[in-house]
């Protein structure tokens, strides 16, 4: 019911609220669904009242025969040792040229914008925004994310027209403190960094 609600919640929000300023959001020319595919670690965020105080938040797509993509989004709720969350959506491309702007229903029938606004040529880390500029994600392969690049995608939002004072630091735990059923299946038995 905390899931309903909240997602009901940002669902209102959403709807209701004006555009920040600045041009609508732009996003990638392309994205390719298979590298985008598997786990994503959150590494900043504008959080809905779902994610707020998160820990070790992580996004997992996982590609559908029908091509819709499941998504996993799981945290800590509150510490690292706190309760596990999870929320299991469904995604599908909503611009088929770009494959860059989605559509994720939580249950029927949601259906919220996902826009890829950034995206490393090598599928390391990834920005996604929402229309409204209240939400971002900043997302990694990695549990960390060079401090360099962090500073970059945040003026990059403040360009976009997002208040980049709301971005909050997801605590994320180093690989090596983690159960291996909080890696990528794809990556278990890998050596850890």
């Amino acid at each position: 019911m905390k899931h309903f609600l909240a997602i009901l919640a940002l669902l209102v929000l959403s709807g209701c609220a004006m555009m920040r300023g600045g041009p609508p959001l732009e996003t990638v020319d392309r994205v390719d669904l298979e590298r985008f595919a598997g786990l994503w670690y959150v590494i900043e965020s504008m959080p809905t009242s779902l994610e707020e105080g998160a820990h070790d938040a992580t996004e997992h797509y996982a590609l559908r025969e029908d091509g819709d993509i499941d998504i996993t989004f799981r945290f800590r709720e509150g510490a690292f040792d706190g309760p596990e969350e999870v929320l299991e959506m469904r995604g599908w491309v909503h611009d088929e040229q770009t494959r860059a702007e989605w559509r994720v229903s939580p249950f029927w029938p949601i259906r919220l914008a996902y826009l890829v606004l950034e995206l490393d040529p090598d599928y390391g880390h990834t920005v996604i925004g929402h229309p409204s500029k209240r939400y971002v994600w900043i997302m990694s392969r990695k549990p960390t994310l060079d401090e360099e690049i962090l500073e970059r995608l945040r003026e990059g939002l403040a360009a976009a027209g997002y208040d980049v004072s709301g971005i909050e630091r997801v605590p994320q735990r180093p690989l090596s403190e983690r159960d291996p059923s909080e890696r990528d299946p794809s990556e278990r038995g890998l050596p850890l960094d």
